[in-house]
């Protein structure tokens, strides 16, 4: 069973920056891909950015690409978002999630395990 738990989310003006991460508590957290999906309020949970197991290979939605980042220290056991140049409509709770998605990294049934979610507040 791998545990996830997200931190680093809160309020911050449009233009902004957070860096959210997303700790695990085992080792073999680095053997799976890891997803950050959020949901915002009365909107359905939505694809955010990906890293593969190895750390070299990423994936970022088009509402998101050029200003969010994605990347992992597995020696952490640590997935990091940062996320720059934010936006009001960035608003949402965001988690974590891990698995072998076996390329499918847009979708949440690809996923064995999530976090509980942090909550980003994007103020106009």
């Amino acid at each position: 069973q791998v545990q996830l738990v997200e931190s680093g989310g809160g309020l911050v003006q449009a233009g902004g920056s957070l860096r959210l991460s997303c700790a695990a508590s085992v080792r073999t957290f680095s053997s799976y891909d890891v997803g950050w999906f959020r949901q915002a309020p009365g909107k359905e949970r939505e694809f955010a950015a990906a890293i593969r197991w190895s750390g070299d290979t990423a994936y970022y939605a088009d509402s998101v690409k050029g200003r969010f980042t994605i990347s992992r220290d597995n020696a952490k056991n640590t997935v990091y978002l940062q996320m720059n140049s934010l936006k009001p409509e960035d608003t949402a709770v965001y988690s974590c999630a891990a698995g072998r998605t076996y390329g499918e990294y847009t979708r949440t049934t690809a996923y064995d395990y999530w976090g509980q979610g942090t909550q980003v507040t994007v103020s106009s």
